[in-house]
């Protein structure tokens, strides 16, 4: 059984509804309802199955947010009973709803309609004619080439055959004679407004027909008067005069018996033939791991052979004592020669007598003191904009929260396509629960860094990242709105998410804020610092922020690119397939975390080595540096990839992969700020420190 929906068993000649939801393209990020086009035939309101067509069906949030309008229809469909030609009505069209059409048509559109919640799909087979897939939807028309003048034309496809395949159902069902559909395959036909019989069906449905041509003759009379001194008359005539056509619908239903399919994997020939990707998802996963491996050894060798050896020296000499370091002594060559002093009086470089019991009296031994060590006085120093900082991480770890939470969800079936929307409905559900947690830490944070107005603190925990967010889906949804697509969020699904926003996740956010501030200790260090800032020497190139975020983001990148290929064929360029590979996703996703981890330990000893102790933003930046990489990745697959065509749609894939892509780099760089934290305390902790 597939979480997320129950078993629908019907009985013969048991009334079937048909769902229409929209349209939608590859080409083109606006989708719109199908009963919105003026050349489709609109709901009559008659009763089929006890529903009146024409009536919305409840939506989920997600379902709304992923552009879903769905509505009853007219069709006619009964549990077993076949009808090879049903009249459902004629359209006329004008002028203005004709270059509607052909506009749909030339974008490539799709229609989804929905039995029993399965997508009308259109058949594929593959080329050993082994495996037959679905590709979910089916073509709105079709375009081809005049023969004589070489022009485009454009067909409606008017004519379509539902096949729906059924087997006997499971358990006590069955038993009654139950059936259960196991596939929703869509066909498509274009066929001339003539030869029809009585009741409006083509004579032939079969036969080879003309197709019925999106076109009506230019008014040659109104182009005369309109271009009186031109010999070229224009064949385009925006102005509507009253000319129509009228275009005839029917359809054929067929139910076919099909016992190779159990239900519960009726929805595997809507995964676009995935079994032939699955080695390049291996190989994926491999290729991230052999990446993390490598990293991994060089961090062991970090903390194996560099910090724990410092710090066993550290610990062995003395330590640190009253802020100052203890060193040996080495006897020179000529003479005895007295420690030097820094400058600076923070750090003091004296002889260790003890040393006496373990060397020969005669010969001392010497240790620079130099890179991380150093910094013990200023590594935990506040940063700068720390009121920003904290706010920020705070909103990290509820996306951290809520990603994990849709992961592990996705993989173990619980969120999968028959539970349509459930991934946004349940996502936008984590990340408002997740306030809890994003108040937690950046009171904590907060409180670490001697803040004093927590319950500022707390608002812009609450206000200013999701603020961002939905402002910005806000004002890209002002341009969706003036195209009248479905895609654009209905007022009152934007009252909603304001009313989540402002009166269930602020007041989480509150609470969390408020017993991490209050009810929680700091995070403790193990060094004080000192009053004096500590002058940064010249930086190596390699540590300057652009460049080391550049290239500790390449790492992580380069875990993760191959699976992104799949996500981003699955969200922009083939709409019609569904990603479903989620253990893949969770896998590699885990080996990307685990990589942005050892990457920002890296990084950040490398910065403290080289005596730079600004790291609490770098680590953030070092984390998600990735996100960079990503977006440029975007861009590469827009212009290489893509077919998307006009302003608005190019607008909302930049918009919106920039935001996702924000998302990305705010989770990852949670991540690298909470691994360096922890670093950071780790290897000072290490030395004695007072």
């Amino acid at each position: 059984m597939i979480l997320g929906w129950s078993i629908k068993s019907y009985v013969d000649n048991e009334t079937i509804p048909l769902e229409v939801n929209k349209v939608y393209s590859d080409n083109t990020q606006l989708q719109y309802a199908y009963y919105d086009l003026p050349f489709v035939c609109p709901p009559t309101g008659q009763k089929h199955g006890g529903y009146a067509s024409g009536r919305s069906v409840s939506l989920n949030l997600g379902e709304v947010l992923r552009g879903d309008r769905i509505m009853t229809s007219d069709y006619d469909l009964f549990m077993g009973q076949d009808t090879e030609c049903q009249y459902l009505c004629s359209r006329q069209v004008n002028r203005r709803g004709i270059k509607r059409a052909q506009e749909l048509v030339e974008d490539g559109y799709v229609a989804e309609w929905i039995v029993d919640n399965l997508p009308g799909a259109t058949s594929f087979v593959t080329v050993d004619k082994t495996h037959k897939y679905y590709a979910a939807g089916f073509k709105m028309g079709y375009k081809d080439y005049s023969s004589v003048t070489g022009k485009p034309r454009y067909f409606i496809n008017n004519h379509l055959t539902l096949v729906l395949r059924w087997r006997k159902a499971p358990g006590r069902a069955g038993e009654n004679d139950g059936k259960v559909i196991v596939g929703f395959e869509v066909y498509t036909k274009s066929i001339e407004a003539g030869h029809r019989d009585s009741t409006g069906c083509p004579q032939d449905v079969h036969g080879d027909t003309d197709g019925m041509e999106l076109y009506i003759a230019p008014n040659n009379t109104h182009l005369a008067s309109q271009y009186p001194h031109s010999s070229y008359l224009p064949a385009d005539d925006d102005i509507d005069d009253g000319s129509t056509v009228t275009i005839p619908y029917s359809y054929a239903v067929y139910f076919r018996e099909d016992d190779t399919v159990e239900w519960s994997k009726r929805w595997d020939l809507y995964f676009n033939n995935q079994e032939e990707s699955t080695s390049i998802h291996w190989l994926a996963i491999i290729n991230s791991l052999v990446i993390c491996g490598l990293l991994t050894a060089v961090v062991v060798m970090i903390l194996a052979k560099t910090v724990a050896g410092d710090g066993r020296r550290s610990a062995k000499d003395g330590g640190l004592e009253e802020g100052k370091i203890k060193l040996k002594a080495k006897k020179p060559r000529t003479g005895n020669r007295s420690p030097r002093e820094k400058s600076n009086g923070l750090l003091d470089q004296k002889t260790d007598p003890d040393l006496d019991h373990d060397t020969s009296s005669d010969e001392e031994f010497v240790e620079d003191i130099t890179g991380w060590k150093l910094l013990h006085g200023d590594v935990f120093r506040a940063p700068n904009y720390a009121g920003f900082l904290a706010p920020l991480i705070g909103s990290g770890t509820q996306l951290v929260f809520m990603t994990t939470g849709l992961l592990i969800l996705s993989t173990f079936g619980i969120l999968n396509p028959s539970f349509r929307g459930g991934f946004v409905s349940v996502g936008v559900g984590l990340f408002v629960f997740a306030g809890v947690f994003s108040g937690y830490f950046s009171g904590r944070i907060y409180k670490t860094f001697n803040g004093k107005d927590w319950r500022r603190n707390t608002l812009m925990t609450a206000l200013l990242f999701p603020g961002l967010l939905f402002s910005t889906i806000f004002i890209l949804n002002l341009f969706v709105w003036a195209q009248a697509s479905s895609t654009a969020l209905p007022f009152g699904t934007l009252v909603g998410l304001v009313a989540l926003w402002l009166l269930i996740q602020l007041p989480l956010v509150y609470c969390g804020s408020w017993f991490g501030y209050h009810c929680s200790n700091s995070y403790e260090h193990p060094t004080k610092t000192n009053s004096i800032v500590r002058q940064l020497p010249d930086q190596p190139w390699y540590t300057r922020s652009i460049y080391s975020i550049l290239l500790a983001g390449l790492i992580p990148f380069a875990v993760i690119f191959i699976e992104l290929l799949f996500v981003f064929r699955s969200i922009w360029q083939d709409k019609s397939g569904y990603y479903y590979v989620f253990g893949f996703l969770s896998v590699v996703s885990l080996v990307c975390i685990v990589t942005v981890v050892e990457v920002t330990i890296v990084a950040t000893y490398i910065q403290l080595c080289a005596e730079n102790y600004h790291w609490w933003w770098q680590s953030v930046f070092i984390g998600s540096g990735s996100a960079v990489w990503i977006f440029v990745y975007c861009v590469w697959f827009y212009w290489t990839k893509l077919h998307i065509q006009g302003f608005i749609s190019g607008m909302l894939f930049f918009s919106y992969s920039l935001l996702a892509c924000a998302v990305y780099g705010l989770l990852t760089g949670t991540v690298g700020f909470l691994t360096a934290y922890a670093f950071v305390r780790r290897i000072y902790g290490a030395i004695k420190a007072d």
